[in-house]
């Protein structure tokens, strides 16, 4: 029985704006009760507003500073330590303003939010072990 994940062996989903590892998913565990996943978020990137219809989440900030909203809150800064609660079907972004990567803690409670970001017109999917390339803007 797999009791955990290893960041290393784990693939990258990448985007335009960053890429995310997730180490807790039914995919891994089947029937786990949250996803769980590192987002990275470049530098002046984010991504656009959205929702989750059948999962609330929990952002939790590792490093970096950003900009957040949630449903009509209207834009707030972010940063190392914050914890966001983002209720099931409400809108929400996240937008990095800082100059490093803005590292976020993710959790979808239940999990499965994570396939809808699958459809996304600039997904990919990387191996494990390979790293993404970024361009230099």
């Amino acid at each position: 029985m797999t009791t955990h994940t290893r960041q290393a062996d784990l693939p990258t989903e990448v985007f335009d704006w960053g890429s995310i590892k997730w180490g807790v998913s039914d995919e891994h565990f089947p029937g786990a009760p949250a996803t769980v996943g590192e987002v990275v978020i470049n530098p002046t990137m984010g991504h656009d507003i959205h929702t989750h219809p059948e999962s609330d989440e929990v952002l939790v900030i590792l490093e970096g500073t950003g900009e957040q909203t949630v449903g009509d809150s209207g834009k707030f800064e972010v940063g190392p330590g914050d914890s966001i609660f983002i209720p099931k079907g409400t809108e929400h972004s996240t937008f990095n303003t800082g100059w490093k990567q803005l590292r976020i803690l993710a959790i979808y409670l239940p999990g499965g939010a994570e396939l809808a970001l699958r459809g996304a017109p600039d997904y990919a999917r990387l191996d494990a072990g390979t790293a993404p390339a970024w361009v230099r803007g």
